[in-house]
């Protein structure tokens, strides 16, 4: 047998592709399955984002293959939306780049950036690609620790300590996936100043700035921030496009430029439609956030009833797109997540799948129906009252 390349020894296959399967053959079986366990938004974008994409389409010039910077319209329209909501000014020719989601983002630039042993500090609890793709490099994965008891951000002692070995990059991702926590400027500033002075790419990927949050920051507004931090953005949760694969990589022009060598040897640039519908999307005033979040807060509601009635505990100042919760100290999580699933017909997810800080939690989506989440509800209420 042909065997697989050795980088593929430490990756395994992403926890929901495998999850997913098996919550497919269930409701192939006839299950009612109740799906809280994914950040994949159920609602539409805006109806002028999909007329923008149909309009296009139409076009005899949209089907060829495009730039692979974006259209400049593209990258005008992402320097207007962060200037407009975090303050920060980029020069839309040199210090954006357009990519297909966030995961590509975080390929290309650890393809960019990483040489094999080379050393990244990754968050624990944190989002798995960034352990699967240092590892896919074949460079280190250093786990820094994120905790409740310190508000889920860093420990810069902890964090000199490591930098003390050596280090090359460091992801952060505020505000936080899973824990929804959020980091203030001072924080960021903490984290700038830290980069600086062990010379480490700083990079904050800040999908979830607009959800349930109560200020935008974007760490490029920290001063002194372009000299060693790249952002990653999307529009996957802030406008309701996971399935377009609209993201973005913003930084200092010679950052922008190491990427861009990996990322135009890997595909050929984005199709025109989805190119139009992005600035649509970008170009909506604060009517559209305020109407998302409302939307956010009534769900986000009933999943704290939800959790509170199987004995979680949730942190209610938290943000983005998820509810994480905090077990009793002698429940096992994937005990109870698969009693949920297969007795109860709901699919929640462990803590741990993100790393080992996040033992003894749970969490929970938003992207749920209220009536929905309330069927959840009446289900676990019904059962667990027996």
């Amino acid at each position: 047998m042909i065997q697989a390349a050795n980088r593929l020894n430490k990756v395994k296959e992403y926890y929901f592709s495998k999850k997913l399967r098996e919550v497919a053959r269930l409701k192939s079986e006839g299950h009612d399955i109740i799906n809280m366990g994914i950040g994949s938004p159920d609602l539409p974008p805006h109806p002028s984002v999909i007329e923008a994409l149909n309009k296009t389409s139409q076009l005899d010039n949209a089907h060829g293959y495009q730039s692979y910077q974006g259209v400049p319209a593209l990258r005008e329209a992402i320097a207007a939306f962060y200037e407009k909501h975090y303050g920060v000014s980029l020069d839309h020719a040199h210090e954006i780049l357009p990519m297909m989601g966030s995961k590509e983002a975080i390929m290309h630039i650890s393809m960019a950036y990483l040489n094999p042993g080379d050393k990244v500090l990754i968050p624990n609890p944190g989002y798995p690609t960034y352990t699967s793709v240092t590892e896919l490099v074949g460079a280190e994965a250093i786990y820094y620790d994120l905790k409740g008891e310190n508000q889920w951000l860093p420990d810069m002692d902890q964090l000199e300590e490591f930098a003390s070995k050596g280090i090359k990059l460091m992801w952060i991702n505020y505000p936080h996936m899973p824990t929804g926590a959020n980091a203030s400027k001072e924080t960021l500033k903490q984290l700038v100043d830290f980069a600086k002075k062990h010379q480490i790419l700083l990079v904050n990927d800040n999908p979830y700035s607009f959800i349930l949050t109560k200020e935008h920051i974007s760490i490029l507004s920290i001063e002194g921030a372009k000299e060693i931090a790249l952002e990653l953005n999307s529009l996957s949760k802030t406008y309701n496009m996971p399935g377009w694969r609209v993201g973005m990589l913003c930084g200092d022009s010679h950052f922008v430029k190491e990427v861009l060598k990996v990322k135009s040897n890997m595909d050929s640039g984005m199709f025109l439609g989805i190119q139009q519908g992005a600035i649509a999307a970008l170009n909506l005033d604060n009517s559209w956030f305020e109407q998302m979040n409302d939307i956010y807060e009534k769900r986000r509601a009933l999943i704290w009833k939800l959790a509170e009635r199987i004995g979680a505990f949730c942190d209610k100042e938290s943000s983005g797109m998820f509810v994480w919760a905090k077990l009793a100290d002698k429940t096992d999580p994937h005990s109870l997540v698969d009693k949920l699933l297969y007795e109860n017909q709901i699919f929640i997810t462990p803590g741990d799948i993100f790393g080992s800080n996040g033992n003894g939690y749970i969490r929970f989506s938003l992207c749920v129906p209220e009536d929905i989440i309330q069927k959840a509800f009446d289900r676990i209420n019904s059962a667990w009252t027996k």
